[in-house]
């Protein structure tokens, strides 16, 4: 039986910053070949492949995470109650326990379910763009997400609209302002207008919420800018069109809007027998629509992941494992 615990420390160690992925994809590949799996390694770009494991039966339900992280790398350590390091809950204490969870089912003759591991969940999710295509997913009538949810089952997900604005303007030297024109103080004007919308909420996902992440524009301070842009993420508790329209509105033809991604919210599988939560991140289950009916579950808080203090408690990855095992065989009951 896998030793859940001893493997997230050897997952958490190996370094898989989005885009590195290479190494843990193929220390993962070794390990499920060793334990008797079929497994596929699906390029995604070079050194950089999706894990796709199944059984000599065709899966009806597939557990599925990510493995690369967002930096920096943070090795593993232990105290009695934690796992620390980069991915300990974002995602690799999720795939040990979705492992052991895997060899406890096959262990107990529960063979038609696989496994799915994907590059890029951080940024763009390209490993599951690609993965949506692959003919396994035909067969599966289930999809078990696994990100931070502190075991708890989410009844939905946010969705997500990336956008950059970018404002042009003409350079001069600063101590000639009136020969130049800012687009650092256009793109300013703007954001400021789109700090002011009112975005609109939903009974069951809560607040449509805005962050600007990102500000870069000019060349020297003392040089009037000609370009400026900002990028903007937006959780979605509507809509996409609402959101994009409000921000239409307030941009109002000063600036260029560029959509990165775009997704709406999802309502998820409601099982009953499971605490529920809402998820107000992004996961890859949009771009996973041909993997059957798309749950969402994992240990550890994504109030810590990200974080240089990301963790997860040795009992939530122990209930995981459980948790998985009788989520699938819930699964399993219910009429085809």
């Amino acid at each position: 039986m896998i030793e859940v615990l001893k493997l997230t420390r050897e997952l958490v160690d190996i370094p898989s910053v989005t885009g590195e992925e290479f190494q843990i994809g193929t220390s993962l590949a070794e390990l499920l070949n060793r334990l008797g799996y079929h497994v596929e390694l699906q390029d995604v770009a070079p050194e950089r492949s999706n894990i796709i494991a199944t059984t000599e039966a065709r899966p009806r339900v597939v557990l599925s995470t990510h493995m690369d992280t967002v930096p920096p790398f943070i090795a593993s350590s232990e105290d009695d109650e934690f796992i620390y390091g980069r991915g300990a809950c974002d995602a690799k204490g999720t795939i040990a326990a979705q492992i052991a969870a895997a060899e406890k089912l096959r262990a107990a003759g529960v063979n038609e379910i696989g496994l799915l591991f994907t590059v890029d969940e951080e940024v763009t999710s390209a490993g599951a763009k690609v993965a949506n295509d692959h003919p396994v997913a035909a067969s599966c009538e289930y999809l078990i997400n696994g990100e931070p949810t502190d075991n708890r089952l989410a009844i939905g997900t946010k969705g997500s609209l990336q956008a950059t604005v970018r404002t042009e303007g003409r350079a001069a030297h600063s101590a000639y302002p009136e020969e130049g024109e800012s687009a650092i103080e256009k793109l300013l004007d703007v954001l400021d207008e789109i700090r002011n919308i009112e975005w609109p909420g939903d009974e069951l996902f809560g607040d449509t919420t805005c962050n600007i992440g990102l500000l870069s524009g000019g060349t020297r301070a003392n040089v009037i800018s000609s370009e400026a842009e900002a990028t903007l993420q937006i959780r979605l508790a509507v809509e996409s069109t609402e959101a994009m329209n409000l921000l239409k509105q307030a941009v109002d033809n000063r600036a260029a809007v560029d959509y990165k991604s775009v997704h709406d919210p999802i309502r998820l599988m409601d099982l009953g027998a499971f605490e529920q939560m809402i998820a107000r991140f992004t996961t890859d289950i949009p771009y996973l629509s041909n993997w059957g009916k798309p749950l969402l579950i994992g240990p550890g808080s994504i109030l810590v992941a990200h974080t240089d203090h990301e963790r997860v408690s040795k009992a939530d990855l122990l209930t995981a494992v459980e948790t998985y095992v009788a989520l699938v065989r819930k699964l399993f009951s219910v009429e085809r």
